[in-house]
């Protein structure tokens, strides 16, 4: 069930190599990542699961280039790209809609980021916003949608940026449990249709394994990796797949490495 690096030819999407980043708290210096290494490859979906403070979030800063590492390296496609910005689509744990603009015209304005004309993305927008069943609140504010409402523009948002890697920061952290499982399952059908290359970060583990195809298991900080695990239920994830004895034991074995107990 679980396993080290493949050791393939396969293609890689991001390498994190090597990261280093440490915070000032007065004279005291606190290692947030201490020489950290992952990959995602093209059209994966992979997933961080770690302690909260893991560093998990200043991992993602890092890869969209926010902010600068103190040692290692972030490659896309084999190219570094250390300290780069707007190479990745990036999805908050809340929704980040400009409260100015209508549910159509966030989506516009990822479209015309992305090379639309104005004409052709106010187009786009109607199109896809049908296709996700939010035709009827396009002309809506973001503030009288609701939590998975806003999370579903948001996630459409970033889709629509075109860019290759994804990174979400535990999208759906805020959202009640059914409306969470709701979401679950829409991100993973539009995916699907997509296989677009996911960086994932979340403190669930059933939402790991239902996602994920490889899931990354993080030490309190400063992170390491404790574990890669591969995720062997297949594609597309059945519904029931959390009842499987497969899917418990895997659970089991995640959780007691997040304990220590592994």
């Amino acid at each position: 069930m679980s396993g080290l690096h493949a050791g393939n030819n396969a293609s890689y999407k991001l390498e994190v190599d090597g990261l280093a980043k440490a915070y000032s708290r007065g004279k005291e210096r606190f290692p947030v990542l201490d020489g950290l290494s992952l990959n995602v490859r093209a059209g994966e979906f992979v997933t961080l699961i770690g302690p909260s403070g893991s560093g998990k979030s200043t991992l993602f800063r890092l890869i969209g280039g926010v902010e600068q590492p103190d040692g290692g390296q972030v490659l896309i496609d084999g190219a570094e790209v250390t300290g780069k910005s707007g190479l990745i689509s990036y999805m908050p744990q809340q929704a980040a809609l400009f409260p100015w603009l209508t549910v159509s015209g966030n989506i516009s304005s990822a479209l015309v980021t992305s090379g639309a004309s104005k004409r052709d993305a106010k187009r786009l927008a109607a199109v896809w916003l049908e296709k996700i069943g939010m035709g009827k609140v396009a002309g809506e504010f973001p503030h009288v949608l609701s939590g998975g409402m806003q999370q579903r523009v948001s996630f459409l948002r970033a889709l629509l940026m075109k860019r290759d890697l994804m990174c979400l920061d535990e999208p759906f952290a805020a959202l009640d449990a059914l409306t969470r499982a709701d979401m679950q399952k829409w991100l993973l059908e539009l995916w699907e249709s997509d296989r677009r290359s996911v960086l994932f970060i979340t403190h669930s583990i059933e939402e790991a394994l239902l996602l994920s195809d490889r899931i990354y298991v993080l030490s309190s900080a400063p992170a390491r990796v404790v574990r890669e695990i591969v995720v062997p239920f297949e594609r597309p994830r059945r519904a029931d797949v959390w009842t499987e004895p497969a899917f418990v034991a895997l659970k089991q074995e995640v959780l007691a490495l997040l304990e220590g107990r592994e």
